[in-house]
């Protein structure tokens, strides 16, 4: 089926044109057929013809928010947590144990309804791509049921066993990574296109890391990495040389984890969500995109330090905390995401490109960061089929 999207203000098609990386358009139009995007360019040129159409009413369009980096598969509620740090009490990783507990407790009814709320949330605010990970189970029977159900809404799932050393392996350690890496890992493997491991004080080392991420490939899971967020370590060199596509947090950085980032084809996710909810330091996105890093922003959507699924939020915080201009962020939480992902069928507005698009109830994708909190998505479409 046809649809033609026209009398677009401002399009956004983050296809680089005269040094404009969100290549865009003015008085712009689209023509999707089937799943794909057909046509784009001005309106005047728009094809002819008895084709069904949108009028955009001189708003704005962008592609689909590609939101790279969530744990929407859990139990329970850690408001409790939240509540504690707005009155002084610092994070501290150890709180995914209690997420693990209800996790493992709740039925897979229970967390599917709780999955198809939070997509539906997400949906609403124009995510159309979004990854998963695993990582509150922590059993083999748990890791794969959180795969399998969050391989029901995505084909981006991600393995993530080596989020904390559960409760019961506390003092046997080198049982636990034997398990991630073996028996956890051929269960999982068949549900998941990524494996991650959060390489920070409190959680794996550096050479742990190593052994789970190369495991993960030899099994054709390709590398992610949640690095430097509670403070300086290896997570993001670590990342770089192990080829992962992503390395995700990126608070607290040196100069020599810069310049490695610049000089890889690693994205550096960053997840302004958790230092709105943890008041931590946000990161510099200013420093990355000067030094050539590729950006990415993502929600980190889980309950302990980030339980929101607003892209656009994200896109705001990081125009007002961390340095990023209003194209620099929609970019970053558009073709940024799809980088991390290494999608190029997504995050751009382009012939052959999936019509996954995202119509503003504005004029220009500045009153993302200029109205935040304000619903502005009036229209998004998936693979060409509308959302809402």
């Amino acid at each position: 089926m046809a649809l033609l999207v026209t009398n677009i203000g401002e399009l956004t098609t983050n296809v680089e044109r005269d040094g404009d990386a969100t290549g865009t358009v003015r008085d712009a139009a689209i023509l999707v057929e089937g799943t794909r995007i057909a046509w784009v360019g001005e309106r005047a040129d728009a094809p002819a013809g008895d084709i069904p159409t949108v009028d955009a009413a001189g708003r704005a369009v962008l592609p689909g928010f590609v939101d790279s980096h969530t744990h929407l598969v859990f139990g329970g509620d850690r408001a409790d947590e939240f509540e504690a740090r707005m009155t002084g009490v610092p994070y501290a990783a150890g709180g995914i144990r209690r997420t693990v507990a209800a996790t493992r407790a709740a039925s897979d009814e229970e967390l599917r309804a709780r999955l198809s709320r939070l997509v539906a949330e997400l949906r609403a605010q124009g995510t159309t791509t979004v990854e998963i990970k695993t990582g509150y189970g922590l059993t083999v029977h748990d890791e794969t049921r959180l795969a399998r159900l969050a391989a029901e809404v995505t084909d981006e799932v991600t393995f993530l066993g080596a989020h904390v050393v559960p409760a019961e392996y506390a003092d046997r350690r080198e049982d636990y990574l034997d398990l991630v890496t073996g028996p956890m890992l051929d269960a999982v493997r068949p549900h998941a296109r990524w494996v991650d491991v959060f390489c920070e004080r409190g959680a794996f080392t550096a050479d742990e890391s190593r052994r789970i991420l190369a495991a993960g490939a030899a099994h054709g899971l390709r590398p992610r990495v949640h690095g430097n967020q509670l403070g300086p370590g290896e997570g993001v060199r670590l990342a770089v040389a192990s080829g992962a596509a992503s390395v995700d947090h990126c608070t607290f950085l040196d100069d020599d984890d810069v310049a490695a980032l610049a000089g890889s084809d690693t994205v550096a996710t960053l997840l302004p969500g958790v230092e709105f909810s943890t008041r931590q330091p946000y990161p510099d996105a200013r420093r990355l995109l000067d030094a050539g890093v590729t950006v990415a922003l993502a929600s980190d959507c889980n309950p302990g330090s980030s339980f929101t699924s607003s892209m656009p939020l994200m896109v705001a915080l990081a125009v007002r905390e961390m340095g990023m201009t209003p194209a620099e962020a929609v970019w970053a939480a558009t073709a940024g995401g799809a980088r991390a992902l290494r999608r190029t069928d997504i995050g751009r507005i382009a012939p052959g490109a999936r019509a996954d698009l995202v119509l503003l109830d504005a004029p220009t994708r500045v009153h993302l960061a200029y109205r935040p909190g304000v619903p502005l998505v009036a229209q998004a479409w998936k693979d060409g089929a509308a959302l809402l």
